[in-house]
C-alpha cells in the first residue's frame, strides 16, 4: 500500500488521468474536455494551452469547435465560467444557475430590485435577440430594450451593478435560453455578444449526484473537501452527491476513488521517462483539486514566487502566480510568455534535456504565432507580468 501512496506515483496518475501523458493526442476538443474536466476560463490563454498539452490541437481548430457549439464557455460550477462539451451544458448550466439566483436576491435585498422588474426585462431582452440578425453587445441590447432597464445608481455602482441588465442576462444564460458569444470567436478576450438560444429552459435529473460523479471520474483520487471546493457545496449537500456513487477509499488516507477505476489505480506505475507539458496556473490538474501543495516536490517548496515580495516562497500559496511546466504530474518550473521579445521566459527546477527542450519550443511557438500571447486572465498584460520576467530572467 505504500507504493500506492507515493506522491511521485499520485502525481503521474493524476496526470495520466488528465491526458497529459500524450494519451488523448489527436482527440478533439470536446472529448478531452468530457474526459478531463471543465477548462476554468477567465479571459486567459488556459483553455487553449490545455488543449495543447493534451490533445495537440490548433488555436483554429478550439475555435472552429466554438463557432460549432461543440464546446462552449457557460457559468457553471460554483457560477464560475468554464469551457464545457456540449454533453455537458445542461448538467453546467444547472449547476451553475445558484449564483445569478442568489445575485437578485441581494439586489432585492440591498436595492429594492424586483422579480417582477427583471421577468419584465428578461422578456424584452428575449425579443430583441430574436429580431436580431447576430449577436448583440450589452450596449446593443440596452439600446433595444429601452426603459426595461434601469439605472441603479450609486447604491448599484457600489456593489458592482450599475443596471438591472447585468441580473437579466445572468438569469437568462442560467436558463439556457440565451449564450453568450465572443465577437471575434476566441476564448482568451473579453469581449461579447449575445444569442437567442435553448427555447426550454434545461433540466437535469439529480444535477449534484452527476457532477460528482464527473469530478471523481475526472479528479480521483480526490477528498470530499476537494470536491467541495469544484462544487461550492456544502459538506451536507456534497454527501449527498457522492453517496450514490459507491467511492472507494485509497486506504489510510481520506482519498476517494470510482470502484471502476480501482483496480486500474492499484496496477498503475510512474513512467520511466519524463513527459513535459506546459500549462496555465490554473489548469485542471492544480484547479481540480486546488491543493498545490501536492504536485510540489519538498525540495522546491520553499522557491521563491517570481516577481513577488521577498520571503514569499511557491509551497505557500494557494494557487500559482506563474504558468507552470510539468513532468508526469510534478511542476517542474514557472513560465511566462514576453510578447516582446517573442518568447518564452522560464525558471526550471530540473535540467534541460532534449524533451523539455522540445516541449518549451514547441509551446513556444503555439503562443507566438497562434495566440499572440498567453494572458493568466482578462487583466493580465505584459506590464502586469513584467516583474516576474524580469525576476525569471535574472534567476
Amino acid at each position: 500500500m505504500t507504493s500506492l501512496l507515493d506522491p511521485a506515483r499520485l502525481r503521474a496518475w493524476w496526470a495520466h488521468r488528465q491526458g497529459l501523458d500524450g494519451s488523448l493526442l489527436g482527440s478533439d476538443a470536446a472529448t478531452v474536455l468530457a474526459r478531463t474536466g471543465w477548462a476554468r476560463s477567465v479571459g486567459g490563454a488556459a483553455p487553449y494551452l490545455g488543449l495543447f498539452a493534451r490533445a495537440g490541437l490548433t488555436r483554429a481548430q478550439v475555435d472552429a469547435a466554438v463557432a460549432a457549439v461543440e464546446i462552449h464557455e457557460l457559468p457553471s460550477a460554483r457560477g464560475c465560467t468554464y469551457v464545457l462539451p456540449a454533453a455537458d451544458f445542461a448538467l453546467g448550466l444547472t449547476v451553475g444557475a445558484g449564483a445569478p439566483a442568489g445575485e437578485l436576491a441581494a439586489a432585492g435585498k440591498h436595492l429594492r430590485v424586483r422579480e417582477a422588474e427583471i421577468d419584465t426585462l428578461c422578456a424584452a431582452v428575449l425579443a430583441a435577440l430574436e429580431g436580431a440578425e447576430g449577436a448583440l453587445d450589452p450596449a446593443a441590447i440596452k439600446d433595444a430594450v429601452g426603459g426595461a432597464v434601469r439605472n441603479l445608481g450609486e447604491a448599484g455602482k457600489k456593489r458592482g451593478l450599475g443596471t438591472t441588465l447585468p441580473l437579466a442576462l445572468g438569469l437568462l444564460q442560467a436558463s439556457g435560453e440565451i449564450r453568450r458569444v465572443p465577437v471575434n470567436g476566441r476564448l482568451d478576450q473579453q469581449r461579447y455578444g449575445y444569442v437567442r438560444w435553448l427555447r426550454t429552459p434545461v433540466a437535469v435529473a439529480e444535477p449534484e449526484v452527476e457532477l460528482a460523479r464527473r469530478y471523481f471520474d475526472w479528479a480521483g483520487p480526490a477528498t470530499l473537501g476537494h470536491f467541495r471546493w469544484f462544487s461550492g457545496f456544502t459538506a451536507a449537500r456534497a454527501k449527498a452527491a457522492v453517496a450514490p456513487l459507491g467511492l472507494v477509499p485509497v486506504q489510510g488516507t481520506d482519498l476517494l476513488l470510482p470502484s471502476a477505476l480501482a483496480d486500474e489505480f492499484a496496477a498503475y506505475r510512474r513512467p520511466e521517462e519524463p513527459h513535459y507539458a506546459l500549462l496555465a496556473g490554473i489548469d485542471g490538474l492544480h484547479l481540480l483539486h486546488r491543493a498545490l501543495p501536492r504536485l510540489i516536490d519538498p525540495a522546491d517548496a520553499q522557491r521563491p514566487v517570481p516577481g513577488a515580495k521577498q520571503g514569499r516562497v511557491f509551497g505557500g500559496d494557494v494557487d500559482p502566480q506563474c504558468h507552470l511546466v510539468t513532468d508526469r504530474g510534478r511542476i517542474v518550473g514557472f513560465w511566462e510568455f514576453d510578447p516582446a521579445a517573442g518568447e518564452i521566459v522560464h525558471q526550471l527546477f530540473v535540467p534541460q534535456d532534449a524533451a523539455l527542450k522540445e516541449a518549451l519550443a514547441r509551446t513556444e511557438a503555439f503562443v507566438r504565432d497562434e495566440l499572440g500571447d498567453a494572458r493568466g486572465f482578462s487583466l493580465d498584460s505584459p506590464k502586469s507580468r513584467a516583474p516576474k520576467i524580469r525576476a525569471m530572467r535574472e534567476g
